[in-house]
């Protein structure tokens, strides 16, 4: 017990990093430990459950954090956060009702395809041109798109919106900080359904494991603020893929 207590903090820590570094909230570095420490047999249904959670509060901060920091730009998170909301409510209930070896399956070649997607096509790794507005159909059906993907999974909807801002030419540290707002929706409706589902008193959700990844993702977000706009941003591009790889990794051999 005191052990993955222990791994749960040091990965508190690294979701921290992430979370402000490239907008994930904690969700692609939580859903693998909490996954590969819980002793429950749906351990991804509580590995997502407990992501999203955690990602309320790594979100909400960060978010805070960027505001703070000028980076938050009004007109590429709204109205595209209130499709998002809805989208996370449709993702969430479905995957309550989703086989817990299938939302493993499905995790792995989300991350699988994303991977494939930032470096085969351009616009990612090096941003083309001065930022262009987000188009109404991109803003609605595709808002929807990411909180109902988002939700299913987790993972707070970051690794859509971050590369569909990197391809409106945006960089990288703008991209990751409007992550954060964009996904607090998710992280909230998400929270909420799972918390009434799986027959325990919290649902789906783990309180020590979460409070665990608090102890160490809070502090750190407060450190890694004064650091992240230092990082080159091709280096933050590349960075983001290969955390996105180490993720899927993780997942596949637990």
């Amino acid at each position: 017990m005191l052990t993955s207590i222990l791994i749960l903090l040091l990965f508190g820590c690294l979701s921290g990093v992430t979370t402000v570094l490239f907008g994930f909230g904690g969700g692609f570095v939580t859903v693998p430990v909490v996954a590969a420490v819980t002793s429950r047999g749906d351990a991804m249904h509580v590995a997502v459950a407990t992501s999203t959670a955690v990602m309320v509060v790594n979100a909400v901060s960060a978010t805070v954090v960027q505001a703070r920091a000028g980076r938050l730009r009004r007109d590429y998170i709204w109205p595209l956060v209130a499709f998002v909301a809805v989208g996370a409510v449709i993702g969430s209930v479905a995957a309550t009702y989703a086989g817990d070896g299938l939302l493993r399956v499905l995790f792995i070649a989300y991350l699988a395809v994303t991977i494939v997607d930032s470096l085969a096509r351009g616009g990612f790794l090096k941003p083309q041109g001065e930022p262009k507005p987000l188009s109404t159909f991109t803003t609605t059906a595709g808002g929807v798109g990411i909180g109902a993907v988002a939700s299913f999974l987790g993972v707070g909807g970051s690794v859509m919106t971050v590369p569909l801002l990197r391809r409106k030419g945006l960089p990288m540290a703008d991209a990751a900080a409007m992550a954060n707002p964009l996904s607090v929706p998710v992280a909230v409706v998400a929270t909420a359904v799972y918390a009434t589902a799986g027959g325990g008193p919290s649902g789906y959700l783990d309180p020590i494991a979460g409070a665990a990844l608090l102890a160490g993702s809070l502090p750190t977000i407060a450190l890694v603020r004064r650091v992240a706009d230092r990082l080159p941003d091709k280096v933050h591009a590349v960075a983001y893929v290969v955390l996105l790889a180490a993720a899927l990794i993780a997942v596949a051999v637990s």
